[in-house]
């Protein structure tokens, strides 16, 4: 494999993590849906839905979840990828991030503490802006010298 493709790899094991957690999304809700045998209009809308499968919010939460912050995840990968900018540090801090990812899905769709949720979140999100900060500061580099 080449260095380049490696910043790829944290990417793929992103989309990995949303096909779990859509998996469990729907494991779970469908036996939750036959065990109280809720008529299928009942859940017509997600307000309506939202009493009736509460006990098993966190899988589907968490997969909303899944498509806010990483959709930058995602688009800088691509970015770095394109560019050929992604060096040795950008998949390392991608992978971190990924983990932090995997970490606050476990969380959420299991125990769901909050605070222990929101500190990997805060922390993914560290990672994440970080990256996007040394990106545009190579980006801005290129430019400064005309490549």
């Amino acid at each position: 494999m080449m260095k380049q493709e490696l910043i790829l790899l944290p990417m793929i094991a992103l989309v990995l993590l949303t096909a779990i957690v859509w998996v469990w999304l729907y494991l779970t809700r469908v036996g939750t849906i036959r065990r109280q045998r809720i008529p299928p209009q009942a859940l017509a809308t997600r307000a309506l839905g939202a009493a009736l499968l509460a006990e098993v919010a966190g899988p589907s939460d968490n997969l909303m979840n899944l498509f806010e912050m990483p959709v930058l995840f995602y688009i800088l990968t691509i970015l770095l990828y394109v560019t050929g900018l992604a060096g040795t540090g950008h998949p390392v801090l991608a992978s971190v991030y990924v983990a932090l990812r995997y970490a606050h899905s476990v969380i959420h769709i299991t125990y769901n503490r909050v605070l222990h949720r929101f500190l990997v979140y805060v922390a993914s999100c560290a990672v994440l802006w970080a990256m996007w900060a040394w990106f545009t500061l190579q980006i801005f580099e290129r430019a400064r010298v005309g490549i």
